[in-house]
């Protein structure tokens, strides 16, 4: 199936993934809305983008639930919705060193709105529709620094399988990347970002990192595969191996 004139919502497609995933959408001639909590990022992707007829943006914060009823009250019928949004920087610290606010932050991201996103979401979900979150290789391949995000990944696959069976016949699904070649590294990593995806590229089976666009192929063939669902899709080239 492609997207040709489907109505997609994109949670965090202004930029990485999301904005992979966006982009190939509108060559496939679907209705894009782009959702963020940055006005002026949501303004460059548009324009990146090209600004088409067929793209809107919106500005919410997804982690409040009077916003996120707002929104889909707003949007009507919807065909599929996808995720990519979290706020994980700041909780990459060694124990510690970790700030509750910063954890707080990640729970609300990848556990509390995608869990909004499903109770308001599913409702206006058309016949055949899905709802596909962002999970990570860090729940399988767990490293210091990143106990927090490890733990809410994990939760968050949890979810999509509990998901599945409430919301059934929608399908609900994740996908798991690896190491994506993102803006995130620039917080994770600082000036070191090219020395250490550079690493991890010497180590993985498929000689390289991730790009957004992998990404976003996986997440159209899970809006795109009826038959999947309450399945977590590993895009990570083979770092479970590695």
């Amino acid at each position: 199936m492609t997207l040709q004139n489907q109505k997609l919502l994109i949670i965090g497609g202004s930029s990485g993934m999301g904005l992979a995933l966006a982009r190939r959408a509108l060559h496939e001639g679907a209705d894009v809305t782009i959702v963020g909590r940055n006005e002026e990022r949501l303004a460059r992707a548009a324009a990146d983008l090209g600004a088409p007829a067929t793209l809107q943006t919106i500005a919410a914060d997804m982690t409040d639930e009077a916003r996120v009823a707002a929104l889909f009250a707003r949007l009507g019928t919807l065909d599929h919705i996808a995720c990519t949004a979290a706020d994980i920087a700041g909780a990459y610290r060694l124990l510690p060193e970790l700030e509750l606010p910063a954890v707080m932050r990640v729970v609300e991201s990848k556990f509390i709105a995608p869990l909004l996103i499903a109770k308001y979401g599913a409702p206006v979900l058309s016949s055949g529709g899905s709802l596909t979150f962002t999970s990570g290789i860090a729940a399988y391949r767990p490293a210091a620094r990143g106990t927090v995000v490890a733990a809410i990944n994990a939760a968050l696959e949890g979810l999509v399988r509990a998901l599945a069976v409430e919301l059934a016949p929608l399908r609900v699904n994740a996908v798991s990347p690896g190491w994506v070649d993102t803006s995130i590294w620039q917080f994770v990593a600082g000036d070191r970002k090219a020395e250490v995806l550079g690493g991890m590229a010497e180590r993985l089976p498929v000689g390289r990192v991730g790009r957004p666009e992998d990404i976003a192929d996986a997440i159209a063939f899970l809006i795109g595969n009826g038959f999947t669902t309450g399945e977590v899709l590993h895009v990570e080239g083979g770092h479970r191996l590695a």
